[in-house]
């Protein structure tokens, strides 16, 4: 895993103050009742290409606040993001916040955490 410079590190501390993050165990439960929200993956391309939660959609963090509106119009949907490790899920987090959106929330520890927890991953 790549060290995260300080400056990023303090920008997404901040973050997750103002944010819900929300636990692997806890979303692969949901996914077990078959609770509805939505599952998104903010990672790139490759990132999802190379493996993905179940039932989770793509929009990557580069495109994430230019289209989010049109796919998710109405801004009370339920968000739950996930990354690679939970901090570009968390600013992603704030951000749809700041945009209006209410029930946002981000998968602490991120993808790293299902796939070490040996939960299934969808692969291309």
């Amino acid at each position: 895993m790549a060290k995260h410079a300080p400056g990023f590190l303090k920008l997404v501390e901040a973050a997750r103050k103002q944010i819900r993050e929300v636990t692997t165990e806890q979303i692969a439960a949901r996914l077990a009742r078959g609770d509805e929200f939505v599952l998104l993956d903010v990672r790139e391309d490759h990132e999802w290409q190379a493996g993905h939660l179940p039932a989770a959609r793509h929009l990557g963090r580069g495109i994430l606040e230019r289209d989010v509106e049109a796919q998710f119009p109405d801004p009370h949907t339920e968000l739950v993001l996930y990354c690679g490790g939970g901090y570009r899920s968390a600013l992603a987090a704030h951000s749809l916040q700041q945009m209006g959106y209410d029930n946002v929330w981000s998968l602490a520890g991120g993808f790293r955490d299902w796939r070490d927890a040996g939960r299934h991953v969808v692969t291309e």
